[in-house]
This record gives structure tokens, sequence and C-alpha cells, in this order.
């Protein structure tokens, strides 16, 4: 099976700054992927590119097996049969729902083009609204009205440019889980860019964590958290906090919360200092633990609580207990350490 997008070693710059570096993925038909980092980092502009609206200064982009950028290709945007779900919507304030959506089918024949925006609205659970105007909808409607504008000339690929950031968290969860439904029920191939982890879990397939205009790691969400590939994804996918360690052996190691065997072998040598990522969820309680750690903060949330506790070094970690496990801040509390996925990094040494 063909990748219905292949991104091969591009490069984008702003005037003589780089911005995107030797490039590359592949998109199989049917996904959903993710562009995530942190601002600045260049997920945006590689969206752009694949879009049409910035240029490649290296290598390709192909859609469907079609040349779509390269340093001497630029097939405008129009041409590329890529829909576009932008941050703030860009509906047409003086058109209705219905013709919102219509508004890339004027090649189609009356009768067929109100048959498909039809079906695009019960789609997106708009049918009823269809004669309103935009400033008469929520910014959930407006957005499910954008996706089916997109979806309307039938496109090989969608893009989400930050599509939910104008959203309320409540509604952001919802409306990325039922656009996700959306583009699945159609086997629709999309790209999503956000900064939004959560939002990142919860619609893609894949997600390519970037940084410095680079994929650091292309991979599963699940990989992502329990397997990353360098400390920058460590650091940045999920919660923690990185202690100091020294290898006992391979997969052994010795830190101030005891001696941690994880789920990998190393190889570095008995004595090599690391780092060891611990997760919330790495930390439980132990009433009978000889191992005391001080909680300096807690965050309740319903099923359960997130504790930051400070061990006796003065390091501190987080860790997440069921709520009805409830302690106050100042309190010493027992704890062990339970983790199935040993994340460590080796430590440079300082420069003397």
């Amino acid at each position: 099976m063909h990748p219905i997008v292949e991104v091969k070693n591009i490069g984008c710059a702003y005037g003589q700054k780089s911005v995107v570096s030797n490039l590359s993925f592949n998109l199989p038909p049917g996904d959903i992927s993710c562009l995530l980092g942190p601002s600045g980092c260049g997920k945006s502009t590689l969206l752009r590119a694949i879009a049409g609206f910035h240029p490649v200064t290296a290598g390709e982009i192909r859609v469907a097996g079609h040349l779509i950028s390269s340093a001497s290709v630029n097939t405008p945007p129009e041409s590329r049969k890529i829909g576009m779900v932008f941050q703030d919507y860009a509906l047409f304030p003086h058109m209705t729902v219905s013709q919102n959506v219509g508004f890339g089918l004027h090649k189609t024949g009356t009768t067929l083009k109100q048959k498909k925006i039809s079906t695009l609205l019960d789609l997106v659970n708009l049918g009823d609204l269809a004669h309103r105007y935009p400033h008469e909808l929520s910014g959930g409607q407006q957005q499910r009205v954008a996706l089916a504008r997109a979806l309307a000339p039938e496109p090989s690929l969608i893009l989400l440019d930050e599509p939910f950031s104008n959203l309320d968290t409540e509604l952001r969860k919802r409306l990325s889980l039922d656009i996700r439904d959306i583009l699945k029920s159609q086997n629709i191939s999309a790209i999503l860019v956000t900064h939004d982890q959560n939002e990142a879990f919860a619609m893609c397939d894949q997600i390519g964590v970037i940084d410095n205009g680079a994929i650091q790691q292309w991979d599963s969400p699940y990989n992502l958290y329990h397997e990353p590939a360098n400390r920058f994804v460590a650091s940045f996918i999920g919660q923690g906090a990185f202690i100091h360690g020294k290898a006992v052996n391979h997969e052994t190691f010795e830190t101030e919360l005891g001696k941690i065997t994880g789920n990998r072998a190393y190889n570095w040598k008995p004595g090599a200092k690391v780092e060891i990522l611990m997760r919330p969820d790495d930390i439980v309680f132990s009433a009978s633990s000889e191992l005391k750690a001080q909680v300096t903060q807690k965050t309740f949330s319903g099923t359960s609580t997130r504790y930051r506790l400070k061990l006796a070094s003065g390091t501190e970690v987080e860790a997440l207990f069921p709520s009805h496990q409830d302690f106050i801040v100042g309190e010493m509390i027992g704890i062990k350490v339970d983790a199935e996925h040993l994340i460590a990094f080796l430590l440079a040494e300082p420069v003397v």
C-alpha cells in the first residue's frame, strides 16, 4: 500500500533562516497523524508547505503519488486536492452554513451539489442548521462547518491547523473525538498540527514530535510515552521528573528511590551516571515503606489526585494516586517505585 503523503528530505526557510531541515515522513491511507511540538519548532511551516502556502528549498512532497512540491515545483494550493481546516474557521460571514459548505463545489451541478451539502451536514450533525449564518453558531458548530467545507471537494488529504485552540477544554476533548470518528468513517487521511498532547493522543494514530525543525520521533502515542527515543521526547511527552542514578548492571540502577530494575537492557558500564524518568504512575503509595517523601503540592481531579513529592535530597517527583488516598500538603508519606517501563539516559559528564 502506497503512502498517501510522502515527505522526503524537505527543507523550508524564511529568508536566510532555515526553519525545517532534511525532514521526512510517510502517512498511510486512512491514517490520522499529528505534528506535535513547542511553539517555533517548525510544525506549522511544515503544514503550510504541504498545503502549498510555503515553498520548500530542498526535497520533495508527494500526495497520492503526485509530486506537488520541490525546489523547482510548487503546485498551487487549489490544485493539490487537499482540504484545510484553520484555527479561526475562516468561514464566510455573509454566507449561510449550506453556502459555506458548498463554496468549493461551483463546478458541480445544482442537484448533486445540494445532495452533497445535505449529506455532509448530516455527517457533522448540523443538518438542521443549514440556513443559519456563522455568527449564529457556537465555536464547535463553526468548526464542524469548516470540516464539512473541507470534505466537500473529496480531497485526498485533510490538514488541520490548531483547529480546536479557540474552544474551551471540555469542548476540545469532545470535538477532537467526534472529528476523528468522522474522518475514520470516511477513510480520510489527515494531518493535525497542535501543541496539545492530549488532543494529539485522542485523535491520532501516529505522532511526529518536532523540535528545531526536525522530527525527533515518529511513533504511536503509546511508544512516545513509554519508549521515547531521546531526552527531548521523554521530557516533552507526558509528565514526570528526572532523578539521578548510577548503573549497577545493564538493567538495574541505584537511585535515592532504591534499586530500580527496568524492562530493557542498556549497554552502559557499571557506575555510569544516568538520568531516570519517573512518570507519575511509577510512584505508588506504600504505608509500610521506609522511603518517605513530603507532599508539597496536590491537584484533585475527581478519580485521582496528582501530588508533587519532595525526596530527602530535595529532588521533587510527581505521583498520581487514587483520590481516596488523600494527603495534606506538608505530610510525610511512604512511597515505592512500581515502574514497568524504565526510561534512562546517560548523564553527560560536566566539562572541566
